[in-house]
């Protein structure tokens, strides 16, 4: 049962006059309408901190909905004396936003490390033998080039060309500067054209 259905289906027995306390012991006893009133009275400052921490309505959203279904389960983890239940409420919804960031973040990072590897990948063979073999070769030497990049500056490419992510993207990703990171891509660039050179004037003389 959802966060928004206990709130929806809760009735009105006296509890909004609970203070929160009174209600966390009534949740120890499994009453959903005493869950549903402190929904009521914090869901929404939890959203908020979850939106500021995740940037994402539907993330900021499920961090809360973890956090009173935590709650929820074991309601005896809470000690009043550190400090009030809205505080511990938000400290749940803070703990669960950072975890689905985390989450995000790593989806994220095994995306683009695939899609890097599938463009190491070589390409399907051309039906004309001549033009297959002029790709497989082309193909090689990028790959070659691209294993021969210090790790940051290759990861920084891969993550920009590969993965599509922007700079900006990139520094919060990895946790580096952006300064870096446009170091880095640069640098890779320069590396790249140096080393393919060979490869490109092959192209200019009428190679297929």
């Amino acid at each position: 049962m959802t966060l928004r259905l206990v709130s929806e289906s809760a009735g009105e027995h006296g509890q909004e006059d609970l203070d929160d306390a009174a209600l966390l012991n009534l949740v120890a006893v499994a009453d959903s309408d005493a869950l549903a009133a402190l929904y009521r009275r914090h869901g929404t400052a939890c959203y908020r901190l979850a939106r500021h921490v995740t940037a994402s309505d539907d993330l900021a959203q499920d961090a809360v909905q973890e956090a009173f279904i935590g709650m929820w389960r074991s309601p005896a983890s809470y000690s009043p004396g550190r400090g009030s239940v809205r505080t511990w409420l938000l400290g749940l919804t803070h703990h669960k936003a950072v975890d689905s960031v985390r989450r995000e973040t790593a989806q994220q990072r095994r995306q683009s490390a695939q899609a890097a590897q599938k463009a190491l990948d070589p390409p399907p063979a051309a039906e004309d033998p001549a033009a297959a073999a002029w790709d497989r070769m082309r193909a090689a030497e990028v790959r070659s080039a691209l294993t021969e990049l210090p790790e940051t500056q290759r990861q920084a490419l891969a993550l920009a060309y590969f993965g599509g992510y922007t700079q900006s993207q990139i520094a919060e990703l990895t946790g580096v500067p952006l300064g870096t990171v446009k170091t880095r891509t640069f640098s890779a660039m320069r590396r790249l054209r140096l080393r393919l050179a060979p490869l490109a004037n092959l192209a200019a003389d009428g190679s297929p």
